[in-house]
């Protein structure tokens, strides 16, 4: 609501001029702002859950509030309360995620999370506009606010309450059509589910290319199959 709207609240139905469109929307910069610079000594006593469980409830409570349709003055405090709750929900994103995932992951997680909140934004913001010109601007305050109120109690109910920081899992056994074996990016301690860890047994195979001199060494750990052996080439 408040970045299609507005433009259309302020000057269709207000009637003001531009200058009041740029103080609302600085109104709910202001409040994004405060939160965001107040986040690092909030984020210092509670977690992320909370900050963004009560920001979801101010913009729900904000948007729905705009049903009564206040003048400018009310208007400022509700762009205000958006403005505060959105920093609230959007701010910790990235901390949350980051502790979510390994970092090899943070990559394609930062991506989902990116496409699902841009896909969300791609229904709302045209609903907004489509139901504010054609049903009314307080139908359209009354549906993006039921809109949010539903995101933030699925919030609730979805996220838990306390969270583990590391996940019991358990990775079951594996049969191999072929026989275990370690090369240079693949060594652990075997558990014993694995089969025979491979020995050090080696077979050292020499191959001569008598047109180029060079000769071919191909050292084989027992038990490997020829796929897995490593060549090494050496000038003569």
């Amino acid at each position: 609501m408040q970045i299609v709207n507005t433009v259309v609240y302020v000057r269709t139905y207000l009637g003001l001029d531009d200058t009041w469109v740029a103080i609302a929307l600085a109104a709910a910069g202001g409040g994004s702002m405060i939160a965001a610079l107040l986040m690092p000594q909030m984020l210092q006593r509670v977690s992320e859950r909370p900050l963004m469980l009560v920001g979801g409830g101010i913009m729900a409570t904000a948007v729905l509030f705009g049903t009564v349709q206040p003048d400018i003055a009310g208007l400022l405090a509700l762009w205000f309360l958006i403005g505060l709750g959105g920093s609230l929900v959007q701010t910790p994103v990235g901390r949350l995620l980051i502790r979510s995932c390994h970092e090899a992951d943070r990559p394609a997680v930062f991506a989902a999370q990116f496409s699902l909140s841009h896909a969300c934004w791609l229904v709302t913001y045209p609903l907004a506009g489509w139901i504010g010109a054609n049903l009314g601007l307080a139908t359209a305050f009354g549906v993006m606010g039921i809109i949010a109120l539903l995101s933030a109690v699925a919030a609730l109910t979805l996220w838990p309450a306390h969270e583990a920081e590391t996940l019991d899992h358990v990775h079951a056994s594996m049969d191999h059509s072929h026989l275990h074996s370690h090369d240079a990016h693949h060594q652990h301690e075997h558990e014993g589910w694995e089969g025979p860890a491979p020995t050090v047994t080696r077979i050292t195979m020499h191959r001569r290319n008598t047109a180029t001199g060079w000769l071919s060494t191909s050292i084989i750990p027992t038990g490997l199959h020829g796929s897995d052996s490593q060549s090494i080439q050496a000038a003569r």
